[in-house]
């Protein structure tokens, strides 16, 4: 029963878990583009930024760039007197955002260098600007190589959402923690948060890899 429990319990946090993931992986496909063309470019700047960019989000934990922008942000601010605290669910979103942002571009620039540069020169030979056959032929054809890899990254985020429960956000692994702290069951609790993760989480997983079979099985027929 108690186990029963722990599961209900981790289940009421599923809903904020889904809602930051969602918007995270937006904000992360978004901002991932820009990067991924910011890689691509044929400006020495605009390449170094990207780097750098991708580098500090990929070298330094999740959690610590959540208490960054939690907790340092508004410490910084208060430092020059402005008083300025987060919403703690707008924090999570932009933080999970942010770094999913880094990992996405690095999948949509493999995506577009997967694309075979005869179809650029076709296009350019037909009159059309760099812009227009990125936009118009590189790009689309690009989505259904990363696809696949877009779907994973959406259930990592998932997962990894779990950190934020660390400022304050009552996600699945945060609803599991207080009630764990009230009733004392602790095996109970972290059970029921593995089992809704699982439930979350391995749908997802064999559903993306049907789909990338059938991506496969299409690209070939």
């Amino acid at each position: 029963m108690n186990y029963l429990q722990g599961i209900l319990v981790a289940f009421k946090g599923a809903g904020v878990t889904l809602s930051i993931t969602a918007v995270a992986v937006i904000i992360g496909v978004m901002l991932g583009l820009v990067i991924a063309l910011m890689k691509l470019s044929n400006n020495k700047i605009m390449r170094g930024i990207s780097s750098v960019y991708i580098d500090v989000l990929r070298g330094t934990p999740l959690l610590v760039q959540a208490l960054i922008v939690y907790q340092g942000i508004p410490a910084i601010l208060k430092s020059y007197g402005i008083q300025f605290t987060w919403d703690a669910m707008l924090a999570g979103m932009l933080v999970c955002g942010i770094n999913s942002s880094a990992y996405v571009a690095e999948i949509i620039r493999s995506g577009i260098q997967a694309v075979d540069k005869g179809q650029t020169e076709a296009a350019r030979s037909l009159g059309m600007s760099k812009s227009q056959t990125m936009r118009l032929i590189v790009i689309p054809q690009a989505v259904k190589v990363v696809i696949p890899a877009l779907g994973n990254e959406f259930i990592t985020l998932i997962k990894e959402t779990a950190v934020l429960s660390v400022i304050t956000i009552k996600d699945i692994t945060r609803s599991s923690q207080l009630w764990s702290a009230s009733t004392f069951l602790a095996w109970e609790a972290y059970i029921g948060t593995a089992v809704v993760y699982m439930i979350l989480t391995i749908p997802l997983s064999k559903a993306m890899n049907l789909l990338e079979r059938k991506l496969n099985t299409d690209a070939k027929s």
